[in-house]
C-alpha cells in the first residue's frame, strides 16, 4: 500500500475505497457512540495481519493493485458531503487496517473536522508508536481488536511474534481516545486468556466496552467448528466480575447485548442482536448519559467527548 519516491513514502493508492456505505453505529460494532446514530462506512485494501480466519480476506490479503478495479475514488470533500447527505453522524473506517492508508485518512480527517462530522475506525492496534500517534490525531474512537496475549497464539493464527505492540497501542490511545475493544473467541486456542484479557483491559479503565465475539470462522479455518455459546458465556463469569461493559455476541439473538447500570442493575440501553455485525439499537433509557432509574453515569462517549 506504500511505495518509496523521491526518498519519500507514498501511499500507492490515495482516495482509493474497497467499500462506502452507510449503516448503524451498533453494527461496527460501538455500543457506547452516540447510540443509533448513522455512521458512513469505508475501507481500504491490505493489513499488516495474517489472520488465518479472517471474515475479509478477499480484501485483507489479495494484493491491494489487483483491486483497484473494483475500487471506487472518491476524494475526501466528496466522501463528508456524502456523510452529510445520509446524516451520518460520524465517518467508520471498517474494513481493513487504516494503518495501511494514513495519508487518506489525514485529508479525510481534516475535511470532515471542518463539517462537524466525528471519525473513528477499527484496528488491530499492531503498529509504532509514532503511527499509532498519527492515528490518535485522526481519529476520535476506536474498537481495538485484542486477538490473543500468548506469542503462541499470535503465531500461529495471527502472523505476528508478540501481542506486546497492540497492549502498548491500547494504553497509548485510551489515554487521549475514546476506545472500545472486540477479541473474537477461537474455542480451545484463545477461550483460557479471557480472564487475563479483562484484567488488562480493567486495569487500564474497567469503564472500557469489551465485545466478546463468537467467531465464525472464515478463509483458512472455514471448516472449523462454531464456538458453543453457552461455553463462552460460562468462560466470562469471572470477567464479568472486573468489567461492567462485557457484550458477548456476532449470533442472532444474544442475551448480552444490553447495557447494564453498573450501579443499580437496571437495563439502560437495549439492542437488538441480529448477529454477523448487525446489531441495531431498540431503547436507549438514558437521560443525559445516566441511568434514569439511579442517575448513575453511563460511560458514553456522547457523554464524556463531544
Amino acid at each position: 500500500m506504500y511505495t518509496v519516491s523521491d526518498g519519500e513514502i507514498r501511499e500507492r493508492f490515495p482516495h482509493r475505497w474497497s467499500a462506502c456505505s452507510t449503516s448503524v453505529i451498533e453494527s461496527m460494532p460501538f455500543y457506547h457512540v452516540h447510540p443509533g446514530s448513522r455512521c458512513l462506512t469505508i475501507g481500504t485494501a491490505g493489513c499488516n495481519f495474517r489472520c488465518s480466519y479472517c471474515s475479509n480476506a478477499h480484501i485483507a490479503k489479495e494484493d491491494p493493485e489487483l483491486q483497484q478495479a473494483k475500487m471506487f475514488n472518491i476524494p475526501p470533500d466528496e466522501l463528508v458531503a456524502m456523510a452529510k447527505r445520509m446524516n451520518c453522524r460520524s465517518i467508520v473506517f471498517n474494513v481493513n487496517e487504516p494503518a495501511v492508508s494514513i495519508p487518506s485518512l489525514i485529508e479525510l480527517s481534516r475535511e470532515a473536522e471542518k463539517a462537524g462530522i466525528m471519525t473513528g475506525c477499527l484496528t488491530n492496534g499492531y503498529m509504532t508508536e509514532e503511527s499509532a500517534d498519527i492515528l490518535a490525531s485522526i481519529f476520535s474512537f476506536f474498537n481495538i481488536s485484542l486477538k490473543g496475549l500468548s506469542d503462541s497464539f499470535n503465531k500461529n493464527f495471527i502472523g505476528i511474534s508478540s501481542s506486546k505492540p497492540v497492549l502498548r497501542n491500547i494504553k497509548r490511545l485510551a489515554k487521549d481516545r475514546y476506545i472500545e475493544i472486540t477479541t473474537p473467541v477461537i474455542q480451545g486456542e484463545n477461550d483460557n486468556e479471557l480472564n487475563n484479557m479483562a484484567e488488562f483491559i480493567a486495569g487500564i479503565n474497567p469503564s472500557i466496552p469489551w465485545h466478546v465475539f463468537r467467531l465464525l470462522p472464515e478463509d483458512e479455518m472455514k471448516d472449523e467448528d462454531y464456538p458453543d455459546i453457552n461455553f463462552i458465556d460460562n468462560a466470562l463469569t469471572e470477567a464479568r466480575k472486573k468489567l461492567p461493559y462485557i457484550y458477548f455476541h456476532n449470533f442472532v439473538g444474544s442475551d448480552w447485548v444490553n447495557t447494564i447500570c453498573p450501579a443499580c442493575g437496571d437495563v439502560v440501553i437495549e439492542r437488538f442482536s441480529l448477529g454477523c455485525g448487525g446489531d441495531k439499537l431498540k431503547t436507549d433509557h438514558t437521560i443525559e448519559g445516566c441511568c434514569k432509574s439511579c442517575g448513575s453515569e453511563i460511560h458514553l462517549l456522547s457523554r464524556n467527548l463531544k
